[in-house]
């Protein structure tokens, strides 16, 4: 995108008024999006999200700026205007860039601007007819097939300069289902960092089954009664309650001033011992992953939580600074219009040794939440909140009837302490998480787990 010589030059510019760190992101991103609604398609969408950011810190200083010229007199320009902002002084830095290549260990076999929209439609419609036609109580049906190219070119004052390139791929089917009792939804989204040979292995039908079956589930279901109860909370999608009540509150964006549950708290028992969570943007093809963080730096497996202990953070390169951590690879960033701050990338509790039927049997009443929804959480607090999307109650260690409402509430670190079961079948689920850097993609995963006590919300 940015040769390496005027990457160079740029710099130099960046650090002119007496800044001890440079960074220059540029990127080029394409996103194709087909939508379908009321059994046709709707619109078929490219967006192209193209420019480039400067940033420069001084101590804990940090100034950013941006521009959608990436010519040389552009990006100059844009040099100029971070150096400026950034207070007076002179040049300490003589920066010359080495190409660094990090590799690529998520192999793309059909990427997808290569792949005709016709076939792109009639992938997607596999997954739509699937649902709405699954039975006459569907009313309506939405779906999305959505594939990212997204391609960054990073250089800093350290001497490095490198690119990557991201191609993900990911389906959603939406079904609302009406028995008389009100509509209920059902949905399913699949993604992984992948092209279109992500349908080889998962089929478009059996996500449209998913979400009618899911809607139709929850149409016909009671409401949730309220109270204090001991949770089953399944795998894959599940994992959003430890992203949400636990993951951002480990990040260092909320640790580094001191606005964390778990600030200052490494080497401490924080979880009950049978928790071990990881954050990990090096499984290869998920959904979450990464090569290089948008700081440049490699990612990596950072344990976080060892058998109750808290062991790390997540870290970005600016507040690390502030901690005296080095980055664990966690930097991340919507677009170059947002600056890069400490992000969970592939975040899930790992497989215990409790079997899926000792969990179930061990509760005496409570809720079994099959499919969890999105939450929200403060990080300084660890208040959080949940929605089920599909649950059900236990009845003498046994699933029982459906219910709908549910949701669940707490604190994250009473939350961690309370889950004393974990299940052996570890699976992801895929979002796409919001802070103050924009939104990205997240894998979230766990087993089957227990949560002893917890506050579940409904009538």
């Amino acid at each position: 995108m940015i040769s390496r010589e005027l990457c160079q030059r740029v710099l130099q510019k960046a650090v002119s008024t007496g800044a001890d760190y440079a960074e220059i992101f540029a990127e080029n991103t394409n996103n194709h999006n087909v939508f379908m609604i009321a059994g046709k398609v709707d619109s078929v969408k490219d967006t192209v999200v193209a420019g480039a950011a400067v940033r420069v810190y001084k101590g804990l200083r940090s100034v950013m700026a941006t521009t959608v010229d990436t010519s040389e007199s552009g990006l100059l320009r844009c040099a100029e205007k971070a150096a400026d902002a950034l207070g007076q002084g002179e040049a300490q830095i003589d920066i010359v860039l080495k190409e660094r290549l990090f590799g690529d260990i998520h192999p793309v076999r059909e990427v997808p601007s290569s792949v005709t929209n016709a076939r792109k439609v009639e992938i997607l419609k596999e997954g739509y007819f699937a649902a709405k036609e699954y039975d006459t109580a569907i009313q309506q049906v939405t779906g999305n097939l959505l594939d990212v190219d997204h391609n960054i070119l990073i250089a800093t004052s350290e001497g490095l300069y490198t690119q990557d390139r991201q191609i993900r791929t990911r389906i959603a089917v939406s079904a609302v289902a009406d028995k008389g009792d009100g509509a209920q939804t059902g949905s399913c989204n699949p993604g992984r960092r992948m092209g279109l040979e992500m349908f080889d292995f998962i089929q478009p039908k059996n996500v449209g089954i998913h979400a009618a079956k899911q809607a139709l589930t929850m149409a016909g279901a009671g409401y949730c009664p309220a109270g204090v109860m001991s949770v089953a909370i399944d795998n894959g999608f599940g994992g959003v309650i430890f992203h949400e009540a636990c993951g951002h509150s480990l990040e260092a964006s909320s640790v580094a001033y001191g606005r964390s549950q778990f600030a200052g708290k490494l080497g401490e028992k924080i979880a009950n011992e049978k928790v071990t969570a990881i954050d990990d943007g090096t499984i290869a093809n998920s959904w979450g992953s990464i090569n290089i963080d948008d700081e440049g730096t490699p990612s990596q497996r950072n344990v976080l939580i060892e058998k109750g202990v808290l062991k790390s953070y997540m870290v970005d390169k600016f507040n690390g600074r502030r901690m005296g951590m080095p980055s664990t690879g966690n930097a991340r960033r919507q677009s170059y219009a947002y600056t890069p701050t400490s992000r969970m990338t592939n975040t899930f509790i790992a497989p215990g040794e409790d079997k899926n039927e000792d969990i179930i049997a061990s509760i005496e009443y409570g809720l079994y939440a099959k499919e969890m929804g999105g939450g929200s959480v403060n990080p300084v607090t660890g208040e959080f909140n949940f929605s089920v999307n599909e649950g059900y109650m236990i009845r003498n260690g046994k699933i029982c009837e459906p219910v709908r409402g549910a949701s669940l509430v707490g604190k994250g670190s009473e939350v961690i302490r309370n889950i004393d079961m974990v299940g052996t079948d570890l699976d992801m689920g895929q979002g796409m998480c919001g802070s103050s850097s924009g939104s990205v993609p997240t894998n979230v995963g766990q087993p089957l787990i227990r949560v002893s006590t917890i506050t579940v919300g409904g009538r």
